[in-house]
């Protein structure tokens, strides 16, 4: 079984959003890590004190033959085709433990998607 790890980085008021548009789409879960982050702009700043964009990553491990339904879901929902609603990634991934709970579903999952 082959995994890819996309990561997402989308502005907290959509993450639900986002997070439920890809379960409908098939994946089983995601971990949202919050983040701040700077672009090619200077942060702002109020009386000193800088303001910087607060984003979350929405991280999820998902089968190879997803990642392109689940990555289309994410620009569909995030709306990126705006200018600055966010960005998502696909990094490989080696290795994986700690899914043998849910591997009978990947399982299936991937018997069905060939037949």
């Amino acid at each position: 079984m082959r995994f890819k790890l996309i990561l997402s980085s989308v502005k907290p008021d959509i993450t639900d959003k986002i997070v439920d548009a890809v379960k409908l789409a098939g994946a089983t879960g995601a971990t949202i890590i919050p983040a701040r982050g700077t672009g090619i702009r200077e942060a702002k700043s109020f009386f000193g004190l800088s303001l910087e964009a607060q984003s979350d990553i929405i991280m999820l491990l998902i089968e190879e033959h997803h990642v392109t339904k689940i990555l289309d879901v994410i620009k569909e929902t995030g709306e990126f085709h705006k200018p600055g609603t966010g960005i998502a990634f696909v990094l490989p991934v080696e290795h994986v433990i700690g899914l043998e709970s849910q591997m009978e579903r990947f399982k299936e999952d991937v018997r069905e998607s060939y037949f």
